[in-house]
């Protein structure tokens, strides 16, 4: 197993990655960034999010995690936020994805972060219960807030 920076002539690749993760997450509409915003954002010269490729041991790549620094203001440091982790079915319960964990908070102890964060679907009680084994904490106590679309421009506009 490998775990690596993905490449520029990889963001084909992360593209297909990322809509098998909205199929798998009953969402396949909502995977709509392209490979051009892909590449622009993975691969800019000072990028701000990352992605890192999963290899099995003949170099196939099984799966990703797309992540990016966030920050808290109570520890006064650093964190990871891993918007996506996705190892493909066929690869699962081999260890991926407890490696890819361990490969992101070794990076967040490596470099004096405090927090490793992210979402899972309340439907998906198998890796709930797989992030609990790690020691993850439910936090059930915060509730996800977003605004997108109309509202979005809706309140984009009130300084205006």
């Amino acid at each position: 197993m490998k775990i690596r920076p993905a490449q520029p002539s990889e963001a084909a690749l992360i593209k297909e990655l990322i809509y098998e993760l909205a199929v798998f997450e009953k969402a396949p509409d909502s995977a709509q960034a392209t490979i051009e915003q892909i590449s622009g954002a993975f691969f800019a010269d000072h990028p701000a999010v990352f992605c890192d490729l999963i290899e099995d041991d003949q170099e196939v790549v099984v799966g990703l995690a797309i992540w990016f620094l966030n920050y808290s203001t109570w520890t006064g440091t650093h964190g990871i936020y891993l918007e996506d982790l996705f190892i493909r079915p066929e690869a699962r319960g081999q260890g991926y994805g407890k490696a890819v964990l361990a490969h992101l908070a070794a990076i967040c102890v490596d470099r004096g972060y405090h927090r490793l964060q992210w979402w899972v679907l309340d439907w998906n009680e198998k890796a709930i219960e797989f992030y609990k084994g790690l020691g993850a904490t439910y936090m059930d106590e915060w509730t996800v807030m977003r605004v997108d679309g109309p509202a979005l421009s809706s309140l984009s506009a009130i300084n205006q």
